[in-house]
């Protein structure tokens, strides 16, 4: 099928296929007479599982590492746990990290003079350390 037709049967923009085919996230297509790119059918589950791994949050080169053992003729699965476990770990800290973020603005908020006194080079007396 022609770029065209990959794109609205998996719903990815033609100029993100041919970037995923520059980095390899694709095979280089077959061309035809007229030099246009010739894509199987397995490419559309293909681009389907790169947006599913999008979606939760892996990065195109996570996403190529696993395609590579996939493409060696191997399961990526063993390797997509220990990518996903480590996502979560990750969402894990930026979570406490958020958390402690809020309780500092809250208690910045608690304690906020609502008509602070000018002072000389205090841009916000609220804020000062």
């Amino acid at each position: 099928m022609k770029i065209g037709q990959l794109s609205a049967k998996s719903h990815v923009p033609i100029k993100t296929i041919r970037y995923y085919e520059e980095i390899g996230l694709l095979p280089i297509p077959d061309r035809n007479e007229g030099n246009f790119r010739l894509f199987s059918p397995e490419n559309i589950s293909r681009l389907l599982f790169i947006k599913r791994l999008q979606l939760l949050g892996l990065s195109l080169q996570e996403i190529k590492e696993c395609l590579t053992v996939f493409d060696r003729g191997e399961l990526p699965c063993a390797d997509l746990q220990v990518k996903l476990k480590q996502h979560v770990k990750t969402i894990d800290l930026q979570i406490q990290d958020m958390m402690a973020l809020r309780q500092q603005l809250c208690e910045t908020l608690q304690n906020w003079d609502e008509s602070p006194i000018p002072q000389a080079n205090i841009i916000c007396p609220n804020l000062q350390a």
